[in-house]
């Protein structure tokens, strides 16, 4: 089993074509090209955590049953309370400290500048920001707009130091 992030999806919602410059013609596009990159790294027995802004529609659940793996929601500015509640969220949570391999990571839709365990080590994966800020130690932007459109597991992340291009 393996646990994945992504972040940012913002399925169903045309203008952040546009406002984030996705190299999509329209929105069902958009949403087949992140439909198919998400199964195509996400089993069904894997975990993954959406670290907000899910979708645009009031109604999350026609996509997400499309999407392989447990997912965990970490909710973002955008997630209404019927996305929040979703059947297809194995978990909901606003913030998430995980132990995964031996790494402590911290999850929230927001960058944080210094977060539980920063002074020992632990990473801060996070979204909303669409690779505009400078990255910085330890912190991880696992945003579709910065992550090729696909989820990202924490040993790929941590190995290439993915970072906006």
């Amino acid at each position: 089993m393996t646990t994945w992030f992504t972040s940012d999806t913002h399925f169903d919602h045309k203008s952040i074509i546009t406002l984030c410059n996705r190299p999509f013609n329209n929105v069902e596009e958009m949403n087949q090209t992140l439909i198919l990159n998400w199964n195509k790294s996400v089993k069904p027995e894997d975990e993954i955590y959406h670290l907000g802004d899910v979708c645009w529609s009031k109604d999350a659940s026609p996509l997400l049953s499309q999407l392989n793996g447990k997912k965990h929601l970490i909710i973002g500015n955008h997630d209404s309370k019927t996305i929040q509640g979703a059947s297809e969220w194995t978990s909901v949570h606003q913030y998430k400290e995980l132990k995964i391999e031996g790494t402590h990571v911290v999850l929230f839709h927001y960058p944080i500048r210094e977060w539980a365990g920063f002074y020992r080590g632990s990473i801060h994966l996070y979204g909303h920001v669409h690779g505009s800020i400078e990255p910085y130690e330890n912190a991880y932007d696992v945003g579709v707009d910065v992550c090729n459109f696909a989820p990202v597991d924490l040993h790929s992340l941590l190995k290439e130091k993915i970072t906006p291009s």
